[in-house]
């Protein structure tokens, strides 16, 4: 049984320590902003100008004018800031975001990553500052399926749609297993109901398996 979108946003949280400066990418990475740790102090900066954003508001709850680079309602925390979109963007290029967590067409096993295009007819290419984070964040996560709904894995040996950065991944969270992204390519280290046999039949690569060994504290 894969993961679906929410319980992954769960299992991602679990991975940003206290003290982060993190970017979550437009669209599904935005629902971890509800799984991190009750009073962890962990800074969410938006790109159209925001730090310390908070989980999306409950109903009733919403204010018109605070809302995230995907135009979703969200909320402030003590202390949040607001400032200029070059400045937002200035942190950045200039490497401030320890991570951020992006959504993906092709991640390939040397790390490049595609998610603003598919380079179809008539596709509405949509970069957004997807760029600026993934040459900028100290670590890039991406969360993603592992399949698109033709069933093809999108993890590739080489990416075939237009690049938003080079060897810029760290770590892929998909619905079926997590990927380190390693100099032997895709290490498997940790599975949801599969197998690494399994997940090497559905990507059509060579994955190293790590699934037993522990993750450093």
């Amino acid at each position: 049984m894969s993961l679906d979108r929410r319980a992954l946003a769960a299992r991602i949280a679990q991975d940003i320590p206290e003290g982060s400066y993190v970017n979550l990418g437009i669209g599904a990475p935005t629902l971890i902003s509800d799984y991190l740790p009750e009073g962890a102090e962990i800074i969410l900066h938006t790109e159209n100008g925001m730090l310390g954003m908070g989980p999306q508001p409950k109903p009733g709850e919403i204010d018109p004018d605070l809302i995230n680079a995907g135009k979703i309602p969200v909320t402030e925390l003590p202390g949040a800031a607001y400032f200029h979109h070059a400045d937002s963007f200035a942190m950045m290029r200039g490497g401030h975001l320890d991570f951020c967590v992006l959504g993906a067409f092709q991640v390939s096993q040397h790390g490049d990553l595609a998610n603003w295009s598919t380079g179809e007819p008539g596709a509405i290419p949509a970069v957004g500052g997807a760029m600026d984070l993934a040459i900028g964040a100290k670590q890039v996560y991406v969360m993603t399926d592992l399949l698109t709904k033709k069933g093809e894995s999108k993890l590739v040996a080489e990416c075939g749609y237009p690049l938003t950065g080079v060897r810029c991944v760290t770590r892929v969270y998909t619905d079926r297993a997590v990927f380190d992204v390693t100099p032997e390519g895709f290490a498997v280290i940790e599975t949801f109901d599969t197998t690494v046999d399994e997940l090497s039949s559905l990507t059509g690569l060579t994955l190293v398996d790590r699934t037993s060994i522990p993750e450093e504290a």
